[in-house]
């Protein structure tokens, strides 16, 4: 069973304990073309739900990474900064962007499952 909850806006959340990891999802990553550069928020950076998290920048073009819940960042995926091309071979797993402690934990359980999520890409395709 996949663990993943998804965004209209394209992100990814994985729950791993209380803790909240987010990242792009394969659709998004395949729309941006080739990744070059990922802007990571502060550790410690308060957001509210659809706030900008993170930028990702491709050879096609500059996109937002939106907070997909409410909490604190508590930790950056370091790693995307030497190799941001890690965001296109593996968008769901080593490719992740941030984590966070959301506020409010049983707001994830109100996003997008694979399954409507795939429905929703294959509309916006």
């Amino acid at each position: 069973m996949n663990d993943l909850k998804y965004t209209r806006e394209h992100e990814w959340v994985r729950m791993e304990g209380d803790v909240a990891v987010i990242g792009i999802s394969a659709f998004a990553q395949e729309a941006l073309g080739d990744v070059v550069f990922v802007e990571l928020p502060e550790i410690g950076k308060s957001l509210k739900a659809g706030d900008q998290a993170a930028v990702v920048e491709s050879v096609k073009a500059a996109s937002e990474v939106y907070a997909p819940l409410a909490g604190e960042v508590v930790g950056v995926n370091e790693a995307l900064n030497d190799d941001p091309s890690t965001v296109n071979s593996d968008p769901t797993g080593k490719g992740w962007f941030l984590k966070m402690k959301p506020s409010n934990p049983a707001d994830f359980e109100a996003l997008m499952d694979e399954a409507d999520y795939r429905k929703f890409a294959e509309e916006q395709g």
